[in-house]
């Protein structure tokens, strides 16, 4: 998602240079003030100072729930009308399993070098230290572990620009026709009446509006914003669904199993959106009852896996072959739907401030630690402007919203999702009798992971070039006509 997806909170990042772990968590959710304490029965900080069940709960379906979600139902097209949602099932229980490893990892590595709570970087690296002929390379699994979770909140980033520029220019083509009238038209699509400029072009225009917006010098200033986002965000899902649900065409006549070629680009949207496992951890770490987070993890996972089935299946079931590279795209040419993407943007919109805060802070205070005082700000100002950049550049280069989730999801979210946890088990348990069908199960787990992050990047990059090579193609053939 997100994202997968990647609402409120997501991601923590361990620095690539230091023992900083900075994450949303962080910034909005501080962690109680006092000395840290050895951990003891799953005691991590601060006692009566954590976040409740139903709190820890509540981030958790943020961290989940994002752009991730609204392309679901072209994975399940990808996919197959059968195949689609038992595999959503599938990876969903997968997924759960793995940030179920990544947690008895941790309990089990920070009590024995006595550490009230490790990051999942940090997870990696003393996992590490339990093989003798990976203990001196160990600082490399830490920071294999951060540049993934690096790559994937800039993907993120990218992820959003493109999500805003499809939305917004669909809006703008549409607003002299708009209407009252919430019909679904014959191509079950929201009809383009006025061509605009190059979705490229709305990207550019966004840039610096996202640059003021990281510019914000705590995170803390846009609670408000992300308080009124979620809300919003929240209501435009509950009005997709209604709608969705209430336009499904009889019969029926979907294909149950989708072509054996576009299933890797299901793998990688789906992984995008049970990509959530960067949270678990810092969630877990600043609960006030650490114990119970096993059932808010089952819970809200629950929660989120059925609504990834649901809204997939449905949206598919409802939009058919034309479905868009996410499900607003698809909406009605009418006020009411029109707000929605508007409502969603501006979410989305607000979220890019606390994904970039992770890579952010991991990339920039090293640099600005080289510079005097007084340079220390105009440089940090830079560095942020030039990342935004960078991540614009990278969604102009892929203005593709399916292509990009799925190649971010094929990346990044494979290996932190499926491949790391499972080794981590058994790099962290090996020497103390791990079940020879645990290490079979772990390894199967991982090999899926590396063959779906093989295919699925294939196959994204594949039609990412092809589909640039036929815009060429049109629009060459467009300036010949005019010519």
């Amino acid at each position: 998602m997100m994202a997968s997806s990647d609402v409120d909170i997501r991601g923590e990042a361990a620095s690539l240079f230091s023992d900083q772990n900075p994450s949303e968590m962080d910034a909005l959710c501080p962690s109680p003030p006092g000395p840290s304490r050895p951990q003891r029965n799953y005691e991590r900080i601060g006692e009566r100072t954590g976040t409740s069940f139903c709190q820890t709960l509540i981030h958790l379906l943020k961290g989940n729930i994002g752009t991730g979600l609204l392309g679901l139902p072209l994975a399940v097209k990808n996919a197959g009308l059968v195949l689609g949602p038992v595999s959503l099932l599938c990876m969903g229980i997968v997924a759960v399993h793995c940030m179920r490893l990544l947690v008895k990892c941790s309990h089990h590595l920070s009590a024995k070098v006595n550490r009230p709570f490790l990051t999942y970087g940090e997870a990696m690296q003393y996992g590490m230290e339990n093989v003798s002929w990976l203990r001196r390379h160990s600082q490399w699994g830490k920071q294999t572990v951060n540049l993934f979770l690096i790559i994937t909140q800039l993907g993120f980033c990218c992820v959003y620009f493109v999500f805003l520029s499809d939305n917004i220019k669909q809006v703008v083509e549409a607003a002299n026709a708009t209407t009252f009238n919430c019909h679904i038209n014959s191509t079950n699509q929201t009809q383009i009446l006025v061509p605009s400029f190059d979705s490229r072009l709305y990207m550019l225009c966004f840039l610096p509006f996202f640059i003021l917006l990281v510019f914000t010098p705590n995170l803390k200033y846009l609670a408000p914003l992300s308080l009124i986002a979620n809300v919003v965000m929240t209501a435009s899902l509950i009005l997709i669904y209604f709608y969705s649900l209430m336009n499904i065409p009889y019969p029926i006549n979907l294909p149950k199993v989708g072509r054996a070629k576009d299933y890797p680009l299901f793998f990688g949207t789906a992984i995008f959106a049970f990509e959530g496992i960067g949270v678990v951890l810092p969630l877990e770490n600043k609960m006030q009852r650490p114990q119970r987070f096993i059932p808010v993890l089952y819970s809200g996972m629950g929660i989120v896996t059925f609504l990834y089935i649901s809204l997939g299946t449905i949206g598919y079931m409802c939009f058919g072959e034309h479905i868009g590279g996410s499900i607003t795209l698809n909406l009605p040419n009418c006020w009411l739907y029109q707000a929605v993407k508007l409502l969603y943007c501006f979410g989305i919109f607000i979220t890019f401030a606390l994904q970039f805060y992770v890579p952010a802070e991991i990339l920039i205070p090293p640099v600005v630690a080289r510079v005097s005082e007084r340079w220390e700000r105009p440089v940090d100002l830079m560095l942020r402007t030039l990342l935004v950049i960078f991540t614009c550049a990278l969604a102009i280069l892929i203005p593709e919203l399916d292509l990009v989730i799925s190649l971010v999801g094929s990346v990044s979210s494979s290996f932190l999702a499926l491949i790391f946890p499972p080794v981590l088990q058994i790099i962290t348990f090996h020497t103390e009798g791990l079940s020879p069908l645990v290490t079979i199960k772990n390894i199967i787990i991982s090999v899926i992971g590396f063959v779906g992050f093989l295919a699925g990047t294939y196959i994204a990059i594949e039609q990412i070039i092809q589909r640039n090579g036929l815009k060429l193609t049109e629009e060459t053939f467009s300036t010949y006509l005019v010519q």
